[in-house]
């Protein structure tokens, strides 16, 4: 059977190449400052774990392989700009925006977007950085921004939203499309803290968040799995950003569900029988942002922990916690036996979790 190559080899790689071992699938993550090429065949696959990566034998090789899937949408997604004109031809919501160019001054901005205008890198900004809010500075014409900005970034009306939820769906080459609950978000400082999935209140919005998603990968024959972030204001979505790939906000899947994110990803570049992913009980993760590991998080009944192996360093990404127990008593009390063995930042996401349990 063809090879699965992924271009980088960062967690979700990891990740990927884990759910494909039980598929029989060769699958190998590939580092993307890699000086050296590889045995790729003809009809073996190329898929990502990332939207950008740097010029180096490795990438120029798979990027250009005639089987790397999505390939100009990952181009037209990785820029916020051509991103949100993508969204836009396809009339669907999200919020209103300016491509910042060198002609543009600040009251045009504020005139146009209100009075609370956020500007976001095109390319490499994620996890809330590569943000800066407008400032109202006295009424001046021109426009300042962080210094190497000019000409790459758009402006973005601030959205006074209820929550952020996000949508993971699959489709597969024959067109055929599934796709998890919406599982509902908690950000600290910008990065994913928490998430939980389904939740009970979201499921009015189950049907309106498919029909933008389907949209979306229907316009871009799209393969695999893509992740559609949203602002919940009321009962209307507005995607805030789309990423062509498996996601954070879907590592829940793991212990929550019949079929993982990394799974279904595997199984649409593959080819294999696609099927409805099933839900088990309500899934729960948390990110590990910063913190040493902790022997201790295991002694906890339901907890499942998944470290990355990186070096700790504040506001990184180097593991998760995913639980999904059906009884809710024993839930809660996994839940509070965690509390006094994480930071106190994690208690306060934990009380909002709880909040969110049907």
């Amino acid at each position: 059977m063809s090879k699965i190559w992924v271009l980088g080899a960062g967690q979700l790689g990891a990740m990927l190449k884990h759910a494909a071992q039980p598929l029989d699938i060769e699958l190998r993550p590939v580092e993307t400052d890699e000086l050296d090429t590889f045995p790729i065949a003809d009809d073996d696959w190329i898929t990502v774990e990332r939207e950008h990566w740097p010029d180096t034998p490795a990438t120029k090789q798979l990027s250009e392989h005639p089987r790397f899937l999505n390939k100009q949408l990952l181009a037209t997604l990785a820029d916020r700009a051509s991103q949100k004109r993508l969204l836009d031809e396809l009339e669907l919501a999200t919020a209103p925006w300016v491509d910042v160019t060198e002609a543009v001054s600040a009251e045009q901005l504020f005139d146009e977007l209100g009075e609370r205008v956020l500007l976001k890198q095109r390319s490499g900004g994620y996890d809330g950085k590569g943000q800066h809010w407008l400032k109202q500075d006295g009424g001046a014409a021109q426009l300042s921004v962080p210094q190497g900005w000019g000409g790459n970034c758009i402006a973005e009306q601030a959205i006074g939203f209820d929550e952020e939820v996000s949508l993971i769906g699959m489709r597969h080459r024959d067109g055929r499309m599934a796709f998890y609950p919406l599982a509902t978000n908690l950000h600290h400082q910008g990065i994913l803290l928490a998430t939980v999935s389904p939740v009970a209140s979201k499921a009015p919005l189950q049907q309106q968040a498919e029909a933008m998603l389907s949209k979306l990968m229907e316009s871009q024959d799209y393969v695999g799995v893509m992740t559609m972030e949203c602002f919940q204001v009321g009962d209307k979505l507005l995607i805030n950003e789309i990423a062509p790939r498996v996601h954070n906000s879907g590592h829940w899947t793991q212990a929550g569900s019949s079929l993982s994110q990394f799974e279904a990803h595997v199984r649409a570049v593959a080819d294999l029988p696609m099927v409805e992913p099933l839900v088990k009980a309500q899934g729960i993760m948390l990110n590990l942002i910063g913190v040493d590991y902790n022997r201790e998080w295991l002694g906890v009944p339901g907890v499942e922990v998944f470290w990355y192996g990186k070096e700790v360093r504040p506001g990184r990404k180097v593991g998760h916690i995913n639980l999904c127990i059906s009884e809710r008593a024993q839930l809660l009390a996994s839940l509070e036996q965690l509390k006094p063995l994480m930071d106190e930042v994690y208690g306060m996401a934990i009380d909002w979790v709880v909040s969110h349990l049907d």
